[in-house]
């Protein structure tokens, strides 16, 4: 039977650590692609035939310019469908109010929840400034299509190799994931400041290193999930505001989120591994290193100079 499949694209993220600019749009490719242009292309010859933008409003003119037309002329040509969602501030449950001192959106969670009244079918979720690789979209694809309503909180998350994930710049935060025998998370802890060292990995804290295993599985925000979810992500975000803390700083991330639910035995979630190598620009030292990425990626094949071009 055939399922249609959604790629939800979280653009919303200001990008501070960047040092200015919009870094979801910074030119990657050597006719000016920028990092979507990969991970969209990889989706499509994957199999999904939905894209789903999620940004704000105040970056919409400049994305529009640099992606989003160029990216409808190409989804009309695949008979791909294109839809958008907004990210904002303000967009919050009934009778809760923007406190003083909040400088930006809630986080990952609140990114996807933007999404309901667009989303319908199952849907893999990324983060608009990573590279996957194109076997975690085949893998989180064919998970999708083997949706049915009878198992509405049934999901997977692309599991990367730690080593795989990080950068030579600076610290990372990764979900690093505990999984059972059958590769079923089991739990995800998020940890701040993983650094690269010549061993391996470590958690770097006030220039102590304690090392961290290298070949643990992470999530990269890569999830696989069910058109119920938003609904529970919706619950999820009235409890978010229920539980107080300081809500001038907290973010209802989706990792923790799921989490949650995980050890509430309310989901499940396979874990599907890929040996693909993660890159992003998290830093803007990360930039040189994710073009000449891609140059290498051209001259190997795995992609056209006009990325497209294979699929058109």
């Amino acid at each position: 039977m055939y399922v249609k499949t959604a790629l939800v694209i979280m653009a919303a993220g200001i990008g501070s650590r960047f040092g200015g600019g919009i870094k979801q749009l910074e030119p990657v490719g050597p006719g000016g692609e920028i990092i979507m242009d990969y991970s969209i292309h990889d989706a499509i010859r994957a199999g999904f035939d939905k894209i789903v933008f999620i940004i704000r409003r105040d970056i919409e003119k400049d994305f529009r310019e640099v992606i989003g037309d160029r990216i409808e002329r190409v989804c009309a040509a695949l008979n791909v469908e294109v839809a958008y969602a907004y990210q904002a501030m303000d967009d919050l449950p009934e009778g809760v109010t923007v406190p003083e001192g909040r400088k930006k959106p809630w986080g990952t969670g609140q990114a996807v929840l933007a999404c309901r009244g667009v989303l319908h079918e199952p849907f893999a979720v990324i983060n608009a400034d990573d590279y996957y690789g194109r076997e975690a979209f085949v893998k989180v694809h064919d998970f999708l299509t083997k949706y049915t309503p009878e198992k509405p909180a049934s999901f997977c998350m692309a599991g990367f190799v730690l080593k795989n994930t990080l950068s030579e710049n600076g610290g990372v935060t990764r979900g690093i994931c505990k999984v059972d025998a059958d590769n079923m998370l089991t739990d995800i802890v998020e940890t701040s400041n993983i650094v690269k060292t010549p061993g391996g990995a470590a958690v770097e804290e006030n220039g102590v290193q304690t090392p961290v295993d290298a070949d643990s599985y992470v999530s990269m925000n890569m999830w696989g999930l069910t058109p119920e979810f938003i609904d529970v992500l919706r619950t999820g975000f009235e409890e978010f505001f229920a539980a107080g803390g300081d809500l001038t700083k907290k973010e209802y991330l989706l990792p923790i989120y799921i989490g949650e639910l995980l050890h509430r035995g309310a989901v499940t979630v396979q874990v599907l591994e890929t040996r693909d190598s993660w890159f992003g620009v998290t830093y803007r030292e990360d930039k040189p290193v994710v073009v000449e990425s891609f140059r290498k990626l051209i001259e190997a094949g795995v992609y056209r100079k006009n990325v497209f071009e294979d699929l058109l």
